[in-house]
């Protein structure tokens, strides 16, 4: 029985088959924005024991060091797994499956002015989900654009087979992956408003500018889901979680890994 559509249109689910990505506009409302952003102000200024601890002395010339990402909140605040768990955001996942998805991580960028942008790679390098595929939700906080750390995404990418990357320039990424474009292909700037939702396939190559702005945050919620049929996936991602916020454990695929690695002499252990 073929599956039927709840809150996509069919021109909206043949964008993402054909082009590996889609922007949904206005899934976050102002004030679920403006929650989003106090919770991760708060976490910002303070840093969490344990989760998230940015160099509190850090300077302007250092800005991934004061706003490093923070990864998997839900983790450990109880607003970052309420909207990893966005309805909104969780149906249009499921119209992009064809069947429930099950919420694998949550991410939060601050992007600060003057940080490095992220190489082009793709996600299901990492997470390994199988059989399926990872989808990541990139909601942005912030207008994102081309000055201020903005996507790029590779159109038609999505069926490009997962590659070993090869080594990123470390004065532009802050991460040390790099996948290259098919020949004849090239990454297309996306341009957000926020409480815009960017939704792309694991396999699609993406990436993102640095930050050129003296005076512009680009902050981004980023989620990644994986298929209810799914059996594995890396080891960083698990436990996944239903809609209604239970626990599910899968296969552990011992291939995967974090998203993206971080060059050392940005973030010394």
């Amino acid at each position: 029985m073929a599956y039927a559509l709840k809150c996509l249109t069919e021109e909206q689910k043949n964008k993402f088959d054909n082009e590996g990505f889609l922007i949904v506009k206005g899934l976050y409302d102002p004030q679920q924005l403006q929650e989003i952003k106090d919770t991760f102000e708060e976490i910002g200024r303070t840093g969490v024991p344990g989760y998230y601890e940015p160099d509190m002395t850090a300077g302007a010339d250092e800005p991934l060091k004061r706003f490093p990402r923070v990864m998997h909140p839900h983790r450990f605040n109880d607003t970052a797994k309420r909207y990893m768990l966005h309805g909104p955001a969780l149906a249009v996942l499921e119209d992009l499956y064809g069947e429930p998805p099950l919420a694998a991580q949550s991410m939060f960028y601050y992007k600060p002015p003057g940080a490095k942008g992220q190489a082009l790679h793709q996600d299901n390098f990492y997470l390994k989900v199988e059989p399926g595929n990872c989808i990541a939700a990139w909601t942005a906080v912030d207008e994102a654009d081309e000055e201020n750390g903005g996507m790029l995404v590779v159109p038609k990418t999505q069926d490009y087979e997962i590659v070993c990357p090869e080594h990123a320039d470390a004065k532009e990424s802050f991460t040390t992956h790099f996948v290259k474009p098919p020949k004849d292909q090239k990454a297309v700037p996306v341009v957000m408003e926020p409480g815009d939702v960017l939704f792309f396939n694991g396999n699609l190559i993406h990436g993102s500018y640095r930050n050129k702005t003296k005076d512009r945050f680009r902050r981004a919620f980023i989620c990644h889901y994986a298929n209810a049929s799914a059996t594995r996936i890396g080891q960083y991602y698990r436990p996944l979680y239903h809609a209604d916020g239970t626990e599910v454990e899968l296969a552990l695929n011992a291939d995967g890994g974090p998203c993206g690695v971080e060059f050392e002499t940005l973030y010394p252990h």
